[in-house]
């Protein structure tokens, strides 16, 4: 190869190493035991909570995940739970009442989940509750979700993530979906805690203190308002976020093509929005020794998945055509990127399902391509993933 296409090579290999090593990293610790938690720690007392639920038209599936919560083997005189109905019939809001629910209808002209929770604080006292648990209207999760959840809670966490998993399997979007989830809590959450490092928030399945979301839910603007909500966490010290990787809450995954990249639309525009608002505070963080906020600013550096896994093989497969030498670093690479994604999968997802469904990457990959160049407005604009269908 001739010297400029050498020195393009390089800064392409480069960056797409370091890219590359830290997925790598977190996922030879995603199986291992986190620093945070101590499961044999038993709580003295037992806090109160506000569940909350956003519902934007979510007639189809909001009575079943709320009927389903007030099961939970906890104090019934501590935990409420409050919908926020968003352009849902009143037949619904009635049914939600009837069955012990607080309901508070929104009426802003512009939805956001961001601003759905900021009305629930509003319509609540301060200090009420101990902490917040926020679900998604879809979010089926386990009878004793609250007893656990307040094992780790009385051990002194702001902040908590619960493990979101899948609840439906039943098309290989779905199945791809959910895998792709599953990646991401070991990249990013179990990895992270394994090596004394901060969880990423997930949206769901949250649970934060009812004094630092008080504080900090006036200041969500976007539609990554989870990616919000951990900057303001980490960036003024009241870490680390823990991930309960035992305690599972049940998430429908979107079953169709065009679904999913609107979702995935929506997570990148909120990234790259997350990142602009935390590269300013980079060099301060650092200054400080605050790692947990450089972590998160570096994390939120990296290309989508996909988009990274086929700029990878993509490269691999021309510098492997072009000067066979050059390419052996690039095969080492595919081989550290595909491990990297495999790793982290729980064994029960290896199944004949899944080798069906990922004839599809190629073209969920392009579709994330194309994402792109979509992305203008996309962090401020509410992009509803449907439930129920």
């Amino acid at each position: 190869m001739d010297i400029l296409l050498i020195i393009i090579e390089w800064l392409l290999f480069v960056p797409l190493t370091l890219c590359v090593l830290y997925l790598f990293i977190f996922a030879l610790f995603s199986h291992c035991r986190s620093k945070f938690i101590d499961n044999d720690f038993t709580s003295k007392k037992q806090h109160r909570y506000l569940i909350l639920f956003p519902a934007y038209k979510e007639d189809s599936v909001i009575l079943k995940s709320v009927a389903s919560f007030f099961r939970q083997n906890y104090p019934k005189e501590l935990f409420d739970v409050m919908v926020i109905s968003d352009q849902m019939q009143e037949e619904t809001n009635i049914q939600l009442k009837n069955i012990g629910a607080k309901v508070l209808v929104a009426q802003y002209e512009n939805s956001s989940k961001a601003k759905a929770l900021k009305l629930a604080m509003e319509a609540t006292l301060p200090s009420a509750y101990d902490a917040v648990v926020i679900m998604d209207a879809d979010n089926i999760t386990i009878d004793n979700f609250l007893n656990e959840i307040n094992s780790i809670y009385s051990q002194g966490y702001n902040a908590i993530q619960a493990h979101r998993t899948s609840d439906n399997l039943q098309t290989d979007i779905a199945i791809l979906d959910a895998v792709s989830e599953e990646i991401n809590n070991g990249f990013f959450r179990s990895g992270h805690n394994a090596l004394g490092l901060s969880a990423a928030l997930s949206g769901s399945g949250m649970v934060i203190s009812e004094a630092k979301f008080r504080k900090y839910v006036l200041s969500l603007e976007t539609s990554g308002e989870d990616k919000e909500l951990e900057a303001l966490i980490l960036k003024n010290g009241d870490g680390p976020i823990v991930y309960a990787a035992n305690i599972p809450v049940y998430d429908e995954k979107v079953q169709k093509t065009k679904a999913i990249s609107n979702q995935r639309r929506r997570w990148i525009a909120a990234q790259f929005g997350a990142l602009a608002n935390a590269l300013p505070n980079f060099p301060k963080a650092l200054v400080n020794g605050n790692i947990d906020y450089c972590d998160k600013t570096i994390q939120w550096m990296l290309p989508p998945r996909l988009i990274q896994l086929s700029a990878v093989f993509g490269l691999t497969i021309l510098f492997s055509i072009l000067n066979f030498e050059t390419g052996i670093k690039w095969l080492i690479l595919s081989f550290l990127q595909i491990a990297a994604m495999l790793i982290p999968v729980p064994a029960s997802f290896y199944n004949w399902k899944l080798l069906k469904a990922l004839i599809h990457i190629p073209t969920l990959a392009f579709t994330m391509i194309l994402n792109l160049f979509k992305l203008k407005g996309a962090n401020k604009k509410f992009i509803h993933t449907e439930h129920g269908s």
